[in-house]
C-alpha cells in the first residue's frame, strides 16, 4: 500500500491551521503526529490528515459534539 506524505505547507493549506496550532494540537494529542523523514524534515500521512478532517466535519454536524466540549 502506497502512502502519500504531506509536508507542512500542504497540511496548513488543507486544514486551515497555522504551524503553531498544528504543533499545539499534536502536543495535546488531538492532531496526527508527523513522520520523521530526515534530521530536519517531517511530513504527515495524507490518509491521517483526511481522517482528522472528516472527524472535524462529523463533529460539526453532530449536535452532541457541542455538549461534549462544554465543561461544567
Amino acid at each position: 500500500m502506497a502512502h502519500t506524505i504531506l509536508r507542512l505547507p500542504v497540511v496548513r493549506a488543507r486544514t486551515g491551521l497555522s504551524r503553531s496550532t498544528i504543533y499545539l494540537r499534536i502536543s495535546e494529542g488531538s492532531f496526527p503526529r508527523p513522520v520523521q523523514l530526515g534530521v530536519r524534515a517531517v511530513g504527515w500521512v495524507e490518509s491521517e490528515i483526511d481522517e482528522w478532517l472528516d472527524q472535524q466535519i462529523q463533529n460539526r454536524s453532530d449536535p452532541m459534539s457541542k455538549m461534549r466540549r462544554i465543561k461544567p
